[in-house]
């Protein structure tokens, strides 16, 4: 029995950040006919701002929908048209009607979006739903999450011929059969890396035998082996590598005498035990992120993982990675540079920090936390300090402020009740405030003044340019020799490039290489 359009859209809302990735990846929704499509726009709609009425903190999704509209004689809407049957014959039934519909969705999308599209340009509108799909492969920071889509709800549209490393997830609200099938599931299955080694299908009717009809003729074969090769492993089996990879990590521990928690990680002697960490515990979050993406575990298996790695001891564990690697990378980097020998296992490392990152963290999802938490009540906080700081430590998105944002929490006093625009307006005064002491202590090393130092930085970000004939005139007061000086200068950078990255935030300073060297 198909479950009613009320309860997909439930089921989705539910299921859809842990299909992907924490909102990550985006997903296509196929739907029967156009007046489904329709129906289930509507329901988004209405579920979603129910749900925003009863939950302050839900986080609605952003669902876009594309069908063709009657051809009423276009050419080009015709020529669209000969690869949608579907849409074809219903476009043929109470055509004003979908005519209407779609002109309303496309308005809903004007409105999101910002766009001006219109249905009589309607390859426009086409064009740019799937751009914004593609548009999931930004980052937040570069890109806000309020420009891309979520859903993508679909008849025939998208289902063949379109491909984004970064679309994971296909609900499937329509009978599939053979190569449409086939087609359909190969919407998601472009593997991107080890948070996306295969594809999502939810299916809301139950097509198990069409499944394996289909993938027996597609691969050749309608044995075990054809269904291996295109069905992921189950569960249960994941669950066992997972144990395992936890418990070979604290063998490993123990083998160093250590006891498995977090901070005995800092106690590790030499590179190959952090090495050999590094790759255990990155093994560990790989199956981790898998399991994360099945949306169909049992309480008692959610309970079991939870047991073989409690979340807090994950997270706590996640911080200690990304020192770790961190400081390798470093190494090897520091070594590349200089064209020395590397260590031969830290240049084998892969340091995947894309496994670290979670798209739903990003800076204003952590800005918001940190509000709530200043505005709670001491002693009635949901998310204690800790907490926080753990939670920004354990993502890789903030390995260049970390320190900063932890630092800042530590000033904030519970029960302040700021509002959000008086804490991001206070951590920018921290930062600077901080910075500003760091470069005063690297003016004072290097006997400097401040304010010298200051303003020759203050030009370098501002042009995003390093001049080496002003690094001369800050220098020239201290009247070294030639020899002197430029022993000097490369002392000086070597202090300065680390604050001069983490001002630039990401972005590259020209001319800064050979100092770098």
């Amino acid at each position: 029995m198909v479950p009613t359009k009320r309860a997909i859209v439930d089921a989705i809302l539910a299921k859809h950040d842990a299909a992907t990735a924490g909102r990550k990846f985006n997903a296509v929704l196929a739907t029967a006919s156009i007046n489904d499509a329709i129906e289930y726009h509507a329901l988004f709609k209405i579920v979603q701002t129910e749900k925003q009425a009863a939950d302050p903190d839900f986080q609605p999704l952003n669902i876009a929908c594309v069908f063709s509209p009657p051809a009423e004689g276009n050419k080009d809407v015709q020529q669209i048209q000969e690869n949608l049957p579907q849409e074809k014959v219903d476009n043929e039934q109470e055509p004003d009607k979908k005519k209407d519909a779609l002109k309303a969705i496309i308005a809903d999308y004007n409105a999101q979006y910002g766009a001006n599209h219109g249905i009589g340009e309607f390859d426009r509108y086409y064009q740019d739903v799937q751009k914004r799909i593609k548009d999931q492969q930004y980052p937040n920071a570069d890109l806000p999450h309020a420009q891309k889509i979520d859903i993508t709800l679909v008849v025939d549209m998208l289902l063949t011929g379109f491909d984004s490393k970064f679309l994971n997830t296909l609900y499937v609200d329509k009978n599939l059969k053979y190569h449409g099938l086939i087609q359909a599931f190969s919407r998601t299955n472009r593997v991107l890396n080890d948070t996306k080694p295969y594809g999502n299908i939810l299916d809301f009717r139950q097509q198990q035998d069409a499944v394996d009809t289909a993938i027996g003729l597609f691969s050749g074969q309608t044995g075990k082996p054809a269904k291996e090769i295109w069905l992921v492993e189950p569960a249960a089996e994941v669950i066992r590598k997972y144990e395992a990879a936890v418990a070979g990590m604290a063998g490993f521990m123990q083998n160093k005498n250590l006891i498995c928690e977090p901070e005995q990680v800092y106690n590790l002697k030499g590179d190959n035990a952090r090495i050999e960490f590094v790759n255990r515990f990155k093994e560990v979050q790989r199956l981790k992120t898998q399991l994360d993406q099945y949306t169909d575990l049992a309480p008692d298996q959610r309970a079991h993982i939870e047991a073989t790695l409690p979340k807090d001891q994950l997270l706590s564990f996640r911080s200690t990675y990304l020192e770790t690697a961190q400081r390798l990378k470093a190494q090897q980097d520091k070594h590349d540079k200089a064209g020395g020998e590397t260590d031969p296992e830290i240049q084998r490392l892969d340091f995947e920090f894309v496994l670290f990152a979670s798209a739903l963290i990003d800076y204003d999802y952590i800005m918001a936390l940190i509000t709530r938490y200043a505005s709670q009540t001491p002693g009635k906080q949901k998310l204690s300090r800790e907490q926080l700081i753990g939670l920004i430590q354990s993502d890789a998105k903030f390995i260049d402020e970390r320190d900063d944002i932890a630092d800042y929490i530590d000033t904030l006093e519970a029960g302040k009740g700021l509002d959000e625009q008086a804490i991001r307006d206070g951590f920018e005064r921290f930062k600077a405030d901080k910075h500003a002491r760091q470069l005063a202590a690297i003016a004072d090393q290097h006997n400097l003044p401040a304010t010298a130092l200051q303003a020759f930085v203050d030009a370098i970000l501002r042009r995003m340019i390093f001049d080496g004939e002003q690094l001369s005139d800050l220098m020239a007061p201290l009247e070294l020799g030639w020899k002197a000086r430029t022993q000097a200068e490369l002392a000086l950078m070597e202090d300065l490039i680390p604050l001069l990255h983490k001002l630039a935030q990401g972005r590259e300073i020209s001319g800064l290489g050979a100092y770098e060297q």
